[in-house]
């Protein structure tokens, strides 16, 4: 049996992707810019087996057994084994080539919540295809494949502010993702996913992009009109350092994003009554400084992601303490990075003031800027055992 353990990033993109142009290929009807989450924080961990003793392949996903033959999953898997092959073709017999007529077991986990409007599938079909091209030697490009499992997957596959340009090739060669700055560009940069519900989305990400690219007249003007040039302004405010650009772009493009879900037929509402009040202290708390010194980006669900940078941390989460007090028993409610105390003084506290929402927040992720996919080279972390079944059950 051979065997390899990879973990990959969640990305958060701040402009937003929603709509296809080719359902079959996820092709995207504009370009999006992410930022990779420090995997310290938030990841998927895979494990991948190949074995002549397995039977069939299979996959389970957070201890549950799940269906291998889904679409996406299978056009992955065998768009790699395809270039394991052709490698192979032109190059002598190896260990992949061993391996390349086993079947597969995979085993994969997020340490964090799943299809609750965290980029759970992203990470976790980035995940799969690098863990997959780690088995069978295959390298070079590969947000191509990992774009064919779910689209923001082809970000996750590289650390740092990330573009996914559209392309224009029917066959969607050239609908890649590209670095536009490393993680270290802006050290300064702090995120902050304030879980306001950990429950699956109602209406799941390819069912309402689909409803929406059908029926929301708005969605064709902002794809073809704006998203242009707001990737311009977002790469250089990026490259600039320069936080109120980016978080009024930010901002308005989340708006506008759900903005398009609103236009959609039937509407789709993936914010919550903690979403728009969360939405409304931001623009509290910025008015007070008279700056932007927090931005707001929702995905499709109700968690919020909270760009700033690391000097305004600690105020922000106390001010997110005061207005959303925690109802647990006792569990953490600040998760990731370390966050000093700082008392609020009274003038911010009268800024902020509005609804008290205790339980709101369930919990903060602090976290930052982090890198992209990588192999791991610590046999305590495979998940599967050695008969090729997940630990936790074998």
């Amino acid at each position: 049996m051979q065997k390899v353990t990879c973990t990959a990033p969640v990305n958060i993109a701040v402009i937003k992707y929603w709509g296809k142009r080719n359902e079959e290929l996820i092709l995207p009807i504009n370009s999006s810019l992410s930022v990779t989450l420090h995997q310290d924080q938030l990841k998927t961990t895979t494990t991948i087996a190949a074995s002549r003793d397995f039977t069939e392949d299979r996959i389970w996903l957070n201890g549950k057994e799940d269906n291998i033959n889904h679409p996406r999953l299978q056009s992955c898997l065998r768009e790699i084994r395809r270039l394991a092959r052709k490698r192979r073709s032109s190059g002598g017999e190896d260990g992949v080539s061993r391996i390349l007529s086993d079947k597969v077991h995979i085993c994969s986990v997020n340490n964090f919540p799943t299809a609750a409007g965290l980029a759970s599938s992203a990470a976790g079909y980035a995940c799969l295809v690098y863990t997959l091209a780690k088995l069978y030697g295959v390298e070079g490009e590969l947000s191509e494949i990992a774009r064919q499992g779910s689209g923001s997957a082809c970000r996750s596959m590289y650390g740092g502010f990330v573009q996914w340009l559209m392309g224009e090739r029917e066959d969607g060669k050239d609908s890649l993702a590209q670095q536009v700055e490393a993680e270290t560009h802006w050290p300064e940069l702090r995120i902050l996913i304030l879980v306001a519900s950990a429950e699956k989305k109602h209406v799941g990400s390819t069912a309402g992009m689909q409803t929406s690219v059908e029926t929301s007249p708005l969605l064709k003007f902002r794809a073809e009109s704006l998203v242009p040039g707001r990737m311009v302004e977002m790469i250089d405010a990026i490259r600039k350092k320069d936080f109120e650009a980016f978080g009024q772009l930010t901002m308005k493009d989340s708006n506008q994003f759900h903005a398009t879900c609103l236009d959609t037929f039937p509407p789709i509402f993936y914010l919550n009554q903690v979403s728009q009040r969360i939405i409304s202290l931001v623009h509290r708390y910025n008015a007070h400084y008279g700056k932007t010194k927090v931005a707001y980006s929702f995905d499709a669900g109700p968690n919020a992601v909270i760009f700033t940078l690391e000097p305004t941390v600690s105020e922000f989460v106390e001010v997110v303490k005061h207005c959303f007090p925690s109802e647990s028993n006792g569990d953490t409610f600040i998760k990731g990075l370390t966050v000093s105390p700082s008392p609020l003084s009274s003038e911010l506290t009268s800024a902020i003031s509005g609804d008290i929402f205790p339980g709101g927040v369930n919990y903060v992720i602090v976290t930052q800027p982090g890198p992209g996919p990588a192999e791991s080279q610590d046999p305590a972390l495979d998940l599967l055992g050695p008969d090729g079944l997940p630990k936790s059950t074998a």
